[in-house]
């Protein structure tokens, strides 16, 4: 049964990518999903004893994240997902997946600022929201550069993916 979940949890992980990369937006109900997941994987494996570091360590991780949400650092919908990862994870594998998600953050703004390098013209024009165009309406000046964005929440879902796979493959 524990397979079950981490394959559900799989699943759920790549539409978070899919719509973190696509739309920068992680929708509460998939962060949901993945604590419940969490939740029922600790439930399944009847390991009491894990529940209670495992729910403290999910609420510092939601704290720290909430800090640099707070500071501008993170998107709400990472923080989310992030204690809600930690949930499934469980602490025991925490912070192999915190390394692990840093190097998928890290590789993931890589390929951004390499994209904006090849043509960034393309770039920071997709990224505008809709209906703003490359000139502002009242005075004609060029608007503003977009800030480049890294969505985290493919980030934390990749190592979250990772983690699982090795995690069920030690088991």
């Amino acid at each position: 049964m524990q397979s079950a979940v981490a394959t559900i949890a799989i699943g759920v992980f790549a539409i978070i990518a899919y719509g973190d990369v696509r739309w920068r937006r992680i929708p509460n109900e998939l962060s949901i999903a993945i604590a419940v997941l969490g939740l029922t994987r600790i439930i399944l494996g009847h390991d009491a004893i894990a529940a209670g570091p495992t729910l403290a360590a999910a609420a510092a991780v939601f704290v720290v994240a909430f800090l640099l949400f707070w500071r501008g650092t993170l998107g709400g919908g990472d923080v989310k997902l992030l204690a809600a990862t930690a949930i499934l994870i469980g602490y025991r594998d925490l912070f192999g997946f915190l390394f692990l998600m840093s190097l998928c953050g890290g590789l993931l703004a890589l390929a951004i600022l390499a994209r904006e390098k090849l043509d960034p013209r393309l770039w920071h024009v997709s990224q505008r929201p809709a209906g703003m165009s490359q000139l502002t309406q009242t005075n004609e000046r060029p608007a503003a550069p977009v800030r480049s964005t890294v969505p985290y929440g493919a980030a934390i879902a990749g190592a979250g993916v990772i983690t699982l796979i090795l995690k069920n493959h030690s088991s």
